[in-house]
């Protein structure tokens, strides 16, 4: 019995330094270009997994032979960052300023697949917006059609003086921003797409010119067979499922990914080319913070959610797919306040992000 024990030990700690390697991958692959490693770049979308793997290994450990925990705990230590960046917790959170701007970035889902706005019964997105109090939003998919016509959005949020709308994938999608500062310019990222964008606006708020770029970077296009396939292995997983499933998803996820990185690289173009005060750049990334596209464009900002946040922040919510996609970048003299996924509204796909902040 005490070879026993011994070899099954030393199995366990096998498996531990296996899920050490997964974390530590997980944990660097913002570093990795999907470009040239289409496959591994993804390792952050199963962060979380690796990381609660990692959890348990370190408590079996603390509780059999403690010895051993500190190979868990030495993998948390180097991936500190990471789980930094991906579960944000600031408890003590800063007062906020008396002034300071609201901005808010929403991917709309059509607002709501172009469900009617009507003053006896509104379109739930177009109330929401419209009682957001945002001076800025940011949105995507803001495409519309059918019942519901650009004039009742424009009615709907009529405190907005200014605002711009760029058409993609011939009328298909669709970026939009309504300021309540004057926007001063409109200049789509140069970069091939076959229905998202990035729109680089300059607006300007009181005596300083923001750079305010809002994105719609390359989807997933995870259709419903792979959808089918997802919820097929998460309720009989078995290692045929498992195997086959992980497979074909790996494959959706890793070609838009080197699609995103030229993009990202693209608007990270524009970021470092740019003179001024403050820089925002919002949107859905479809993409987690733990990503190459996130770090590329984040270069020298910050993560408005992960300074000011609390929690996963999770932004999709869609067929048991939970993910922070939809993200608040900052730099320059802005500072960030409250940062927050909202959950209050359902409509969309996608909950949106607002944040308050400081021009200092």
């Amino acid at each position: 019995m005490k070879y026993i024990g011994k070899l099954l030990g030393w199995i366990l700690l096998g498996v531990n330094g296996i899920v050490v390697l997964l974390l530590l991958l997980s944990a660097y692959s913002p570093y990795l270009n999907p470009q040239t490693f289409p496959h591994l770049s993804c390792a952050g979308l199963f962060f979380p997994i690796f990381l609660l793997a990692n959890l348990l290994f370190l408590c079996f450990w603390l509780v059999v032979y403690r010895k051993y925990a500190l190979f868990p705990l030495l993998a948390f230590i180097c991936s500190w960052q990471a789980i930094r960046t991906y579960v944000p917790i600031n408890l003590f959170a800063e007062t906020k300023p008396e002034k300071t701007i609201k901005v808010l970035s929403y991917n709309t889902m059509a607002f709501g697949e172009r469900t009617a706005h009507t003053k006896e019964k509104p379109n739930p997105i177009l109330k929401y917006l419209a009682d957001s109090d945002a001076d800025i939003i940011c949105l995507q998919e803001c495409v519309w059609g059918g019942k519901l016509k650009k004039r009742d959005i424009d009615y709907a949020l009529k405190d907005y003086r200014y605002k711009h709308h760029h058409s993609l994938s011939r009328g298909r999608n669709g970026l939009g921003c309504y300021s309540k500062y004057p926007i001063l310019s409109a200049t789509p990222v140069d970069y091939k797409s076959r229905g998202n964008g990035s729109i680089a606006y300059r607006i300007k708020v009181d005596e300083d010119t923001l750079l305010v770029i809002n994105n719609h970077l390359e989807s997933f296009r995870i259709g419903n067979s792979d959808v089918a396939v997802y919820h097929e292995m998460m309720d009989a997983p078995t290692k045929k499922n498992l195997s086959s499933g992980f497979k074909q998803l790996m494959k959706k996820l890793a070609l838009p990914a080197a699609v995103r990185a030229k993009q990202a690289d693209a608007v990270a173009k524009v970021i470092e080319d740019f003179k001024g005060q403050g820089i925002i750049v919002c949107g859905d990334f479809n993409d987690s913070p733990l990503s190459y596209a996130h770090r590329r464009i984040g270069h020298n900002l910050n993560d408005a959610f992960v300074e000011s946040g609390n929690g996963l922040g999770i932004s999709y919510h869609e067929d048991r797919l939970y993910f922070r996609i939809d993200h608040l970048l900052l730099g320059g003299t802005l500072h960030p306040y409250q940062c927050t996924v909202d959950r209050s509204i359902q409509t969309s796909d996608h909950y949106p992000i607002w944040c308050h902040i400081a021009i200092e």
